[in-house]
């Protein structure tokens, strides 16, 4: 049996939508085949959070995976920054 590489994706929380599942934002850009703009793209996807660790705005990694449920096909690898360390970072500010 064949293995195939799972795809592994970056995005935002958008959206507690119910126990054990989440909605993350994606963001991925395109450039126009006409006039040579770059666009930005947004796809939203359903995604398995077994222990509901993620919040609003959390910054997420997330994995292709089986079909959990009639909506649910990616599972939460990782979070890689929540919303309240982003928030209260003090590098950004400039004295």
């Amino acid at each position: 049996m064949k293995k195939y590489k799972r795809f592994i994706k970056e995005g935002e929380v958008i959206k507690l939508s119910s126990n054990k599942t989440i909605i993350v934002r994606t963001m991925s850009t395109i450039k126009h085949p006409k006039y040579h703009k770059i666009i930005k793209r947004f796809s939203n996807y359903h995604v398995h959070d077994e222990d509901n660790n993620c919040q609003l705005g959390d910054k997420v990694e997330i994995r292709e995976t089986r079909p959990l449920s009639k909506i649910k096909r990616w599972k939460l690898e990782s979070i890689t920054s929540t919303a309240k360390e982003r928030i209260y970072d003090t590098s950004t500010i400039s004295s």
